[in-house]
């Protein structure tokens, strides 16, 4: 079969029921992406003789005779198309998955489209940036630049350094689909590994045949929980292993959820592959099964993990509970209640949910020339990944290597181990090249979903609104195993409480096993489901006392300086006051609240304001630690090691500032390592915002060393003071000026320099935590006669300390606030007796382009002791106030507040009817 893909001659004799998709792939072109498989994301979006198309779901066979264009081919080489020049001067990209498929669907528009992007648009998801600057750099090609709204500065890409929005460096072949990923660079003769999974939600395996199945031609290998070692690991990474449970195994003989893995295969194709895994006959003893987390720790229940024992950080087995919190500070709290003016109280349910990152879980590996196992992983953790492959396989950290390239979204969910773990069983037990990946009905089956959550909170106040006293009760439901259940319940129970200045105070806490789907890390960490049950009864008591909102936050909330932990607090005793910018968070928030933005409800609808406060330590407790490197080269440019991973959050960019920043260098001198083993001695990985805060910081002193080596070296061999200023040219160390240095630091002894330049190392041990805030406005619309809510006016301002990249960063909050809209009001994993019953994005609703309004972003102007520069975090923390804050104002619109999130149409509909919007 002949056909063009962009202009060149193909042919290629396409397999019974392939699709166009993985036709392409296969003949080189992965900038078409895999994202669903079912037509609903647009990642693998191309032009099929120039009308747009979902090539996962157009038939191979189709395309005899017809013309593809790809996302590389939309201009010719060398070039961009309009829309991709746009993307990347608007900023309209942050993992870069979805963005080649978007630039496809975006390119056949034309200026009567604009009136009608939304549907346009609708078939391409994105789950990173909110669609703001996608939106506007389909306009801006359209119709030439347009004014951007909220208070970022443009995007800057022929400049370097700190403060300035530089364009990322991979931009023009992320917009093209040529910056790889996992899978866009194929290994010659990889075997592919696919999974039978587990029909029952809790099973005892009495008897496996696999001989069918190793009988398919095609087959290599076959592994039972008999093959595998006997030894027990979460697949949950933090710094220190001993944070989590060790309750999995890599294939075991008790499966305790619907999609548990059971038996892998190992084949040339994935068809035989799949053949086989259909052959295997297992025979099962099933047994009870608990969906119920208030269920799950009665007595008499189920028990997931009867044998776990509290040094593998099951604390009581015999009643299902990981882990129990409870705290009092302050005395009798009881007292305190019954002496307030006013209490208010609520049970509020959080629902779980999916990461929804575009990229799929995926590993590769192999033997290397020199013996050594490699990974290739779709990872936040390199490091923390090979570290425990090596204790689960007892293999030298020395022999194995794990990197990731560009990662295709993360938000906490690549901080397992979902795929690597079973890739390494299946290369040292071939000995050939293996490929896993997920589809994505693995993601929703599989993988780690955010942790639900029922969360009681009971404040009491005097009659002017000071707090008196506060309860917070905590149930969590982790799921069959334990990856994160016990970080995410301290976290979920930390600055979320903490916050505000309360003398009584009362936590109780437990999380508990059930038969459902895992949970995991998700962006917030568990902060965001508590807080939206201490914000909403925030906004119940400034309701009761008829005080305005955000002056009952100013009234309590903590103020510089203020303790930010009980004495007896081991888990938060680490946090310090770096800055301060809650008082102008909340200002800039309720100004552009009270200025409006214009936009109307339509008739009919009532119309309700809310706020929600957050508040979160800048990284993860007991340490994150990030080693990194910064050499001279001898032509004069230099070269970055740093172990954090990018997936969209934009560390790679603001490293390079850091650097040029430092070393007075253009950013185009400035290349960069990273995501690698291989690459520095250790980083803990890419999560809790630790990017920029403790890589970022090793950074900086890494290259402020280099610099001064440079200088001493310089000076000692001339004779001469030498200084920066003696070897700049237009305010940089030139090129020219610099090859000339590294010719006199040559003459120096030897341990100076060596043939790979003059490198200095920096190493960071983030032990001291500071804190940022976020403050999130909103004014919905409600029909009442439906339940639809509709975003009328969206706020955030955000305490960010010096902000390194303002565009970037601006990009951070907005897709933060869009992902904090999405599980406000549409998303949730539906769960029937431990099946997942919606597991593809058809019936997952990630928002669309019309679910997602423009997010006003502000920032508060802070200088923080501990950052890089004086800058914070600002991945995570956006996602945590936006729920509440749309719940505050659907209870002041129609009268009756939301306890159960999503606030879904459905569950409105009946608050606005007078009904109950707790289901049964």
């Amino acid at each position: 079969m002949k056909f063009d893909v962009n202009g060149a001659p193909v042919d290629a004799d396409p397999r019974a029921g392939q699709s166009l998709r993985t036709l392409l792939r296969e003949n080189g072109h992965t900038e078409v992406k895999k994202g669903c498989d079912a037509g609903d994301c647009g990642a693998c979006s191309v032009l099929l003789d120039g009308d747009p198309v979902h090539s996962c779901i157009i038939p191979a066979a189709r395309v005899a005779g017809r013309a593809i264009t790809t996302a590389a081919g939309l201009a010719p080489a060398g070039e961009l198309h309009p829309v991709q020049e746009a993307l990347v001067g608007s900023f309209g990209f942050q993992c870069g998955f979805c963005t080649p498929g978007m630039s496809v669907t975006a390119s056949t528009l034309c200026e009567s489209d604009l009136d009608d992007l939304d549907r346009r648009m609708k078939g391409n998801l994105c789950r990173c940036t909110g669609y703001r600057p996608i939106r506007e750099a389909i306009t801006a090609s359209v119709l030439g630049p347009v004014r951007t709204t909220g208070t970022s500065a443009a995007v800057e890409p022929n400049t370097s350094g700190v403060g300035r929005s530089v364009s990322p460096e991979a931009a023009r072949r992320v917009v093209q689909g040529l910056e790889p990923y996992t899978f866009d660079e194929p290994i010659t003769g990889a075997l592919t590994l696919r999974v039978l999974s587990s029909p029952h939600a809790h099973a005892r395996i009495t008897s496996i045949d696999t001989s069918a199945a190793e009988a398919v031609a095609g087959v290599v290998a076959v592994f039972t929980h008999l093959d595998v070692p006997d030894k027990r690991y979460s697949t949950g990474r933090h710094e220190h292993r001993e944070d989590d449970p060790d309750d999995t195994r890599m294939l075991d003989n008790v499966v305790r959820h619907i999609g548990q893995r059971v038996v892998a295969v190992v084949a040339e194709t994935a068809s035989a592959a799949e053949e086989a895994c259909r052959l295997v006959q297992v025979d099962y003893e099933v047994l009870p099964a608990v969906f119920d987390p208030e269920a799950a720790r009665l007595p008499g229940a189920p028990l997931l993990h009867p044998e776990r024992t509290p040094d593998e950080r099951v604390d009581e087995a015999h009643r299902n509970v990981i882990l129990s919190v409870h705290e009092n500070s302050g005395g009798d709290v009881a007292a305190a209640f019954a002496a307030s003016a006013v209490t208010v109280e609520g049970s509020w349910q959080t629902q779980r949910v999916s990461h929804a990152q575009l990229e799929t879980h995926g590993a590769m590996g192999y033997i290397d020339d020199d013996g050594r196992l490699v990974i290739r992983s779709s990872t936040q953790v390199p490091f923390l990944t090979r570290d425990e492959l090596c204790h689960i396989f007892d293999l030298d950290k020395d022999c194995v290597r794990v990197y990731a390239p560009r990662v295709g979204g993360g938000f906490g969910g690549k901080q397992e181990i979902f795929t690597e773990d079973l890739v390494t069983l299946a290369v040292l037990r071939t000995g050939r090249p293996v490929s896993y990946e997920f589809s994505r009905t693995d993601q929703f089956q599989r993988a780690a979903l955010r942790h639900p959550m029922r969360v009681k909170v009971t404040l009491g106040a005097t009659s002017d609104g000071i707090l008196t006293a506060m309860k917070v009760d905590v149930l969590s439901d982790t799921g069959a195993y334990g990856n994160h259940s016990r970080g995410v319940l301290f976290h979920s129970l930390a600055e979320s409480t903490t916050l505000y200045r309360v003398p009584a105070k009362q936590l109780d806490a437990e999380v508990v096993y059930t038969n459902n789907v895992p949970s995991g890390a998700f962006r917030g960490y568990g902060l965001g489901q508590v807080i939206l049950g201490v914000e909403s009864a925030m906004d119940m008591l400034a309701q009761r006392l008829d005080i305005d909102p955000f002056a009952l936050r100013r009234l309590n909330a903590v103020r510089e300086g203020d303790p930010l932990h009980p004495d007896d607090d081991k888990y938060e005793e680490d946090l310090i006051w770096g800055s301060y910018g809650l008082d102008q968070c909340l200002d800039l928030a309720e100004d552009a609240l009270r200025r409006g933005n214009g936009v109307d409800a339509p008739a009919g609808w009532q119309v309700g304001e809310g706020m929600a406060v957050a508040m979160i330590a800048t990284l993860a407790p007991r340490g994150h630690i990030s080693h990194t490197t910064a050499t001279l080269r001898p032509d004069g440019t230099y070269m970055l090691g740093v172990g954090t991973a990018e997936f969209g959050n934009g560390t790679t960019t603001v490293h390079r500032q850091i650097a040029a920043s430092v070393l007075e260098a253009s950013g185009d001198r400035v290349s960069l390592w990273s995501s690698d083993t291989d690459a520095v001695t250790h980083d803990t990985g890419a999560f809790a915002s630790a990017g920029i805060t403790v890589a970022g910081k090793a950074l900086y002193a890494a290259c402020l060393t280099l610099k001064e080596r440079m200088l001493q070296i310089a000076a000692t061999l001339t004779d001469t003071s030498v200084d920066s200023a003696s070897l700049r040219a237009d305010g940089i160390l030139t090129p020219v000026r610099l090859v000339a240095f590294t010719e006199v630091v040559a003459a120096a002894p030897a341990e100076h320099l060596t043939a790979d330049g003059l490198t200095a190392d920096g190493s960071e041990f983030g032990d001291l935590r500071s804190i940022a805030f976020n403050v999130h406005a909103v004014r919905v619309a409600v029909q009442p006669e439906t339940g639809i809510v509709r975003v009328l006016q969206s706020i955030q301002s955000a305490d960010a300390g010096v902000v390194l990249n303002p565009a970037q960063c601006r990009g951070q909050v907005e897709g933060g606030a869009a992902q904090g809209i999405g599980s406000a009001l549409y998303e949730e994993v539906m769960i029937d007796e431990g099946q997942v019953t919606n597991p593809v994005f058809r019936t997952y609703r990630v928002p669309q382009f019309a679910d997602v309004p423009d997010t006003e972003v502000y920032f508060a102007t802070t200088n923080d002791e501990l950052g890089p520069f004086g800058a914070k975090s600002m991945s995570e923390s956006p996602y945590n106030p936006v729920a509440p804050a749309i719940g505050n104002a659907i209870a002041r619109a129609i009268g009756a507040r939301p306890f159960e999130q999503p606030f879904s149409r459905d569950r409105v509909w009946r608050l606005a009817r007078g009904k109950s919007a707790l289901t049964s």
